[in-house]
């Protein structure tokens, strides 16, 4: 190996150089170390949805994070080599290797060197092997399937007998199911606009047109319609209910320029306590935020609705059919945006009382209702009573414009709500379910920029309800909807049930996501 460039002649300066490289990898091992537990502290203090400047906090973190390593890289590389040049040895702490996963093809490449020995010309036995691997992508490939039709005559009444066109997910389209579950994954679930795989596509060999592959998307929603109303009736069917919303860019025509619409999120997830039904989600848009439209989602339901303090939520609780459960997540995020801004003891203190609330939950996720209901009868209720008694001390004793008093009233005017979890097993401590099925519309939102109009809305609002329905019975979203559109066009209506993901994945196991 050569020595690299401007390197000093005599050892002590090589040794001297070698020290200030190691002390310069420690010192970037101590900050990555230190911004490593950074992120840690902030994602557990983060429940739910990000503020902005918390999400602005963490992104900058992880890029300095990624660019802290690929530097210590590269020094690990420049030290080894000034370390071969001087035969000084450094040898710094190797990185954590995963095994490479099982269930990966192998390809096996074997080295055979000469039969005969090159010292003294005789014949060379197998002693053994060395065995390592190494991580390589195929890229992805199209391929034309051509179905080919034969035609046979009768010999004796001369009739001609053809085997039936064979069904395709689009009627004369040329996209198949799995090309299709890849566009629509693509653009719904990775957040790649359809321009962007027009590009990619490309420069695989493949030409499509953007508005191909709009009109596939489009086409596919269609089909998909009657599964998304089946998802629906499941996920209005059960008797508790996660709710949430987030605004979405529509490009309004005409003007160059973005209004706002709406993406409402409703989850079923039993999972905490212990439920038979399967967890499920249903995205639905609007193009603005008025109450009529939740109240229109939601007719068919019954229950708890687990939701935030939206005004336009109330009209559904009036009739006295849908209960309040209010979240914990948003009472706590303004005590903590309050301690993030000037460290208030009286916001620290209020957080703490809420985590001995959220500790005793890690402790009973997943038992049945009655033992989730007795257990926090017993150990939360006093901690709330407590926790009210206090809130109302300090309200007394805070100016009325402060932000703190304005924390301790948007939790006291919500206590009923607040602590309806306390008595019913099946009602969760926080929201947090609706605003994780969010984050995918989040992550989009930045990618896409904008919808074009309300159908691409609503468009958008059902491809997301069967990949976020898909996760959380841990399929793979893309081979499901490959699944799907390979069969919905020829599926009796009547049956739609079956192509619902838990039971498409009950007949074909290889659905499920590996572990």
């Amino acid at each position: 190996m050569h020595a690299p460039p401007n390197l000093p002649d005599d050892v002590e300066s090589l040794k001297q150089l070698i020290l200030e490289q190691r002390a310069l990898l420690l010192s970037r091992q101590v900050e990555i170390d230190k911004l490593k537990v950074q992120l840690e502290r902030l994602r557990r203090l983060h429940f739910g949805r990000s503020s902005e400047q918390l999400a602005h906090t963490i992104a900058q973190l992880e890029l300095s994070l990624e660019e802290l390593e690929a530097s210590e890289t590269m020094l690990a590389h420049t030290a080894r080599a000034q370390a071969s040049s001087t035969a000084v040895l450094i040898s710094p702490s190797p990185p954590v290797r995963r095994a490479l996963p099982e269930h990966l093809p192998r390809e096996e490449i074997v080295h055979t060197p000469s039969c005969v020995c090159a010292n003294c010309g005789g014949q060379l036995r197998r002693l053994g092997e060395d065995v390592s691997e190494i991580l390589e992508r195929v890229p992805a490939q199209f391929k034309v399937v051509r179905h080919v039709r034969l035609k046979l005559s009768c010999a004796r009444c001369q009739s001609i007998v053809q085997a039936p066109a064979p069904a395709r997910p689009i009627e004369r389209g040329i996209a198949g199911p799995g090309l299709l579950a890849h566009v629509l994954m693509s653009k719904y679930g990775d957040h790649l606009p359809l321009y962007r795989q027009a590009q990619i596509y490309a420069r695989e060999g493949v030409e499509l047109d953007r508005s191909t592959l709009a009109d596939w998307v489009g086409a596919s929603s269609a089909l998909l319609a009657p599964l998304i109303e089946a998802l629906g009736e499941h996920v209005l069917g059960g008797s508790t209910l996660h709710a949430d919303d987030t605004p979405v860019p529509v490009l309004a025509p005409g003007t160059g320029k973005t209004r706002s619409g709406r993406l409402w999120t409703y989850v079923r997830d039993e999972r905490p306590w212990g439920g038979s039904a399967k967890p499920a989600v249903l995205f639905c848009y609007s193009p603005d935020r008025k109450g009529e439209h939740p109240l229109a989602h939601l007719r068919s339901f019954s229950g708890v609705l687990h939701a935030d303090g939206y005004a336009g939520f109330e009209q559904l609780y009036r009739p006295g059919k849908i209960s309040e459960a209010a979240c914990w997540a948003h009472a706590r995020r303004k005590f903590f945006d309050i301690h993030a801004a000037n460290a208030s003891p009286i916001a620290a203190e209020a957080l703490e009382r809420i985590t001995a609330l959220y500790a005793l939950e890690a402790d009973i996720r997943g038992q049945a209702p009655e033992q989730r209901c007795a257990q926090r009868q017993a150990r939360a209720g006093p901690l709330l009573d407590q926790l009210r008694a206090w809130l109302e001390a300090h309200l007394a004793k805070l100016s009325k414009k402060s932000e703190l008093a304005a924390a301790i009233r948007y939790a006291l005017t919500r206590w009923s709500a607040l602590t309806r979890y306390r008595d019913d097993g099946r009602i969760e401590i926080d929201n947090n379910a609706a605003e994780r099925a969010l984050r995918a519309v989040a992550l989009g939102r930045k990618n896409y920029l904008f919808v074009g109009a309300d159908t691409g809305g609503e468009r958008a609002a059902a491809i997301y309800s069967l990949i976020g329905t898909a996760k959380l019975n841990d399929l793979d979203p893309q081979a499901y909807l490959r699944l799907v559109l390979e069969r919905i066009a020829e599926h009796p209506i009547n049956r739609i049930d079956e192509l619902l993901p838990w039971n498409l994945a009950a007949a074909d196991p290889t659905l499920r996501l590996a572990a």
